[in-house]
């Protein structure tokens, strides 16, 4: 695929789940990953900041033959080095990693996407170039450790109000409280314990999923 094809599928996406195997109830990766799809994802982020470089490339590889069946969008977190390797469809990039604007020289193809904390990096994000920024935490979040903050639901339509690009919230959001950040406008959830602890993960999925597609329109 080339970008704007994948720009156009990452339109469609709903639940945009992100791995976490120490968080995922003794399960690995690859049971997460076959669980989500059989939910319905029509995305996921592999993020292991725990892996070696060698062990996430070789995980890579089999999640991108499982996706590429699928037909599901495969972003990888933090490694664009490991996204070429694998033939991902895009990267995932945080404040401290390699800058947007060189990730695309290196990789005209791929989706990029930018963790933005504040209007200011979500409008930097966008002028870089990246093709959708993640806007969080929203909640108080397991997943990022000595994270002392929350941006709260309230600065969802804050931040998107002054930007163009698309875009997706993280950070704590489940079930109990999806409709908080559903009423400010966002439509592209990113979960990762909501789904990798669930007890049914497909179950979890295809819940979260319903919660989108049945809230109303503005």
């Amino acid at each position: 695929m080339n970008r704007e094809t994948r720009k156009a599928k990452f339109l469609e996406v709903d639940i945009y789940p992100v791995t976490c195997e120490r968080l995922s109830a003794g399960r690995s990766n690859l049971e997460v990953l076959h669980a989500v799809i059989e939910g319905g994802t029509r995305v996921i982020q592999l993020r292991e900041k725990e892996y070696s470089g060698k062990d996430l490339y070789q995980l890579a590889l089999q999640f991108r033959e499982i996706t590429s069946r699928a037909g599901v969008l495969l972003l990888i977190n933090d490694h664009l080095d490991i996204a070429m390797a694998v033939a991902a469809d895009g990267v995932h990039l945080g404040q401290d990693d390699l800058p947007i604007a060189a990730a695309r020289k290196l990789a005209p193809e791929l989706l990029i996407g930018a963790s933005t904390h504040s209007l200011e990096e979500a409008l930097q994000a966008q002028n870089d170039g990246a093709d959708y920024v993640n806007i969080g935490p929203i909640f108080p979040t397991k997943t990022k450790a000595g994270v002392p903050y929350h941006l709260g639901p309230d600065a969802i339509n804050a931040i998107v109000s002054g930007i163009r690009t698309p875009f997706t919230v993280m950070g704590g959001i489940n079930e109990s409280n999806i409709r908080q950040v559903l009423a400010q406008g966002a439509r592209r959830i990113a979960v990762v314990t909501a789904i990798t602890q669930a007890p049914d993960i497909s179950e979890a999925v295809r819940s979260l999923r319903n919660c989108i597609s049945n809230y109303p329109q503005a």
